[in-house]
């Protein structure tokens, strides 16, 4: 790195920290739509990206796990990337999925996503290769060396075999490079766990929406979520009850959603894309070695899409102060579960 680029990343990193806060609430991990020519369909990812900022997301994460990342080319997630920028006009972050178990492919997208608009960037711990802790860290800090960018990490055992270790994740967590993490770990005890050795403006959101409540509601900041995907509002709704104190009203809501992420996740993300293809945002088209859910899960998929439409809109609604509330609500296929236009 120049040295002018790093003056710019000195003078940023205590602007990084303070204004974290953004990193909060359901942060939806939006799908890479493709056609069936399997090119990316750059008008429906551009109806996906509206649809969360008018309901009021404070970021975006594109080209991650949701959205194929492996399965992506390197012009494809700069493109995605473009998009969501172009879309968002500075209205809410766009986190940029730029990992790799190669550092130097990480350091390639990293950098390709800066240049392309992203706001952060999230790495996701080196997968396959199992590296040992001081290997993690050295990827990690490699990476942060090459962008002005804050960087969130994302630990997602089940999918790397080797998890971050506390200790490598209080050591990364001591730079204000790094601003917060994704925990996919599912374990809200290692969040009760490490926060006293954090500093207090590190962000901890899990990647689980199935435990994304008790996560919260145990002092996390948030959920990069799937389920959000299909009903943003009443994701929403649940973060204010739990921001305000409203525990019980949170937790009401949250068991409505838990049936529909349960089975998001078990075929994550082809039961994600069919469930927003029942509702008219894009087509259920996969990329090999992922492909489309079989009739059996599909029926599932839409029972529970079903179930969650007919309760929702209503409770979500009551949770939002009037000022928020549109005038005028549907629920039809064309526009999904609790939207309030169509985009």
């Amino acid at each position: 790195m120049t040295a002018k680029a790093t003056t710019k990343v000195i003078s940023s990193m205590a602007a990084n920290a303070d204004s974290a806060k953004w990193l909060s609430g359901f942060i939806p991990d939006l799908p890479t739509p493709f056609t069936h020519q399997d090119e990316i369909d750059t008008d429906a990812f551009g109806r996906l990206c509206e649809r969360q900022i008018a309901a009021g997301a404070t970021a975006l994460v594109v080209g991650e796990t949701a959205g194929e990342s492996s399965t992506l080319e390197p012009a494809e997630r700069a493109e995605l990337v473009r998009i969501a920028a172009r879309v968002a006009r500075r209205r809410v972050r766009i986190i940029a999925g730029a990992g790799s178990n190669a550092t130097d492919r990480a350091v390639t997208f990293t950098r390709a996503a800066e240049a392309a608009g992203a706001d952060a960037i999230m790495s996701v711990v080196p997968y396959y290769n199992k590296p040992m802790p001081q290997g993690m860290a050295a990827h990690f800090r490699a990476v942060a060396a090459v962008t002005t960018l804050p960087l969130i990490l994302h630990d997602i055992p089940s999918r790397t075999v080797k998890g971050l270790t506390d200790e490598t994740l209080v050591e990364l967590a001591a730079s204000p490079r790094f601003i917060g993490l994704r925990d996919g770990s599912g374990d809200v005890a290692r969040l009760r766990r490490l926060r006293p050795r954090l500093p207090p403006t590190f962000r901890m959101l899990t990647g689980d929406d199935t435990t994304s409540l008790a996560y919260m509601a145990a002092g996390g900041d948030g959920c990069i979520s799937s389920v959000s995907n299909l009903a943003p509002d009443l994701c929403v709704a649940v973060a204010r009850h739990l921001r305000e104190g409203r525990l019980y009203q949170a937790r009401e809501l949250h068991q409505r959603l838990v049936p529909l992420a349960t089975l998001l996740e078990r075929e994550h993300p082809a039961a994600l894309k069919f469930a927003l293809a029942l509702l008219g945002y894009m087509q259920p088209t996969t990329r090999l070695p992922i492909v489309q859910l079989d009739t059996t899960a599909k029926a599932e998929v839409a029972q529970a899409m079903a179930e969650l439409a007919d309760e929702y809109l209503a409770a979500a609604q009551r949770a939002l102060p009037t000022r928020h509330r549109p005038s005028q609500c549907t629920t039809g296929p064309a526009h999904g579960v609790g939207d309030t236009a169509p985009y």
